[in-house]
């Protein structure tokens, strides 16, 4: 479960406004990449506000759990022809409390709480550890490889259009899309570790609509991640989303005559942000057995 929440550390990072909830009934206007990129950033509360933003805290509920399948969905018989034991997932999906810190320029802390007991992943910006209570693992472990890699490639808390020159993004217009029904600028970026993901932007508003995930792992197959942002408020004159949901793509397969089983999307609740709290630089270190909480 909490390895799930490396994505937490990407997908928290974005901006958005109140501003999306109304229909889109303009002319969408053609615009270059980079007059995108500055509407975006003056959307999101501007560079100078961005650029003074040290820290980040965010307390919500993560959505966990359930075993609902799409529609389309047909069982996927193993090889000897049986069909796989159904998902062992509860039914219903459960809220796990969750807060996360952030400092730049890529240090976070995230706690799970998860059948009465807290869960911590840290990352210090160059090493990363994780303890994990719940399946009875007492003793603080290192990040694996694959979790070191996500952790090191995570933007900083601002996203990845704030100071994009000075970062080495390089950005292109990769067309038009709908999301959700809203028209949006599909945005590639090219970032100087040689990652490329896109971002969709509000043709309307100028603010994020939906982002690339890292790919994820299920049943030994890469599978495409997106993460769309909703319900956005202003706090301390900056736009933060308030409702984000991540959605794991199926793969298909046009030579196999079994579709894919779709995975429920995973919802994040968010109850507070607060804008440069004072974070005690022990909370980045590498976290004993006995974690005390870091809610102020």
């Amino acid at each position: 479960m909490i390895r799930n929440l490396s994505v937490v550390s990407l997908v928290l990072l974005l901006s958005t406004s109140t501003a999306m909830g109304a229909a889109a009934t303009t002319v969408v206007t053609p615009l270059k990449a980079a007059d995108i990129a500055s509407r975006n950033v003056a959307a999101r509360g501007g560079l100078s506000g961005w650029r003074a933003v040290q820290t980040l805290s965010w307390e919500g509920k993560l959505g966990a759990g359930g075993n609902r399948k799409a529609a389309v969905a047909e069982p996927v018989p193993n090889k000897r022809g049986a069909e796989l034991p159904s998902d062992p997932r509860p039914k219903e999906e459960v809220q796990l409390p969750f807060l996360m810190d952030m400092q730049r320029p890529n240090k976070t802390r995230l706690e799970l709480q998860f059948q009465g007991k807290t869960a911590v992943q840290v990352f210090d910006g160059k090493t990363g550890w994780k303890l994990r209570p719940y399946l009875n693992r007492l003793e603080v472990e290192p990040y694996s490889e694959d979790e070191s890699k996500i952790a090191s490639m995570q933007q900083e808390l601002d996203g990845p259009l704030i100071d994009c020159a000075a970062k080495g993004t390089q950005i292109e217009l990769d067309g038009m899309e709908k999301v959700e029904g809203r028209d949006t600028y599909k945005l590639k970026l090219s970032m100087k570790d040689g990652e490329t993901l896109h971002l969709w932007i509000d043709a309307q508003t100028f603010l994020d609509a939906k982002i690339e995930g890292h790919p994820r792992r299920l049943d030994g197959e890469e599978h495409p991640v997106e993460v769309y942002y909703r319900d956005f408020r202003a706090v301390s004159g900056l736009q933060f989303p308030f409702v984000l949901e991540t959605r794991v793509l199926p793969i298909a397969h046009p030579t196999s005559p079994v579709r894919a089983v779709s995975t429920p999307p995973e919802k994040i609740v968010i109850d507070k942000v607060v804008v440069n709290p004072k974070l005690d630089a022990s909370l980045f270190s590498k976290p004993e057995i006995q974690v005390a909480s870091s809610k102020k």
